[in-house]
């Protein structure tokens, strides 16, 4: 997705967990729901590190700054988790 195509109502309004999931609230009235697991940082954090999140990229954009975990809403959209550690990663 180019920037050219990221709509004012994605931006975030709130986010939300569950002991299994991630909820991010867009001003648009939309909700995305992804499965923790998808993003193991998030998933191993405790819920005091999960709470502190700072909106970054204009608002189009989550910081978790306790675990160095960053998400965008165009990627949450598309549905897509955080990159897997493969041999090339891994230095």
């Amino acid at each position: 997705m180019s920037i050219s195509e990221i709509k004012p109502g994605e931006r975030v309004k709130d986010v939300h967990f569950s002991e299994d999931s991630l909820s991010v609230d867009l001003i648009d009235g939309r909700t995305i729901s992804v499965p923790l697991a998808w993003y193991p940082r998030l998933l191993h954090a405790t819920a005091e590190q999960r709470k502190n999140w700072k909106l970054a990229g204009g608002g189009f954009a989550l910081h978790w700054p306790d675990i160095d975990e960053d998400l965008a809403t165009e990627g949450l959209l598309r549905g897509a988790p955080a990159p897997r550690k493969t041999m090339s990663n891994v230095a």
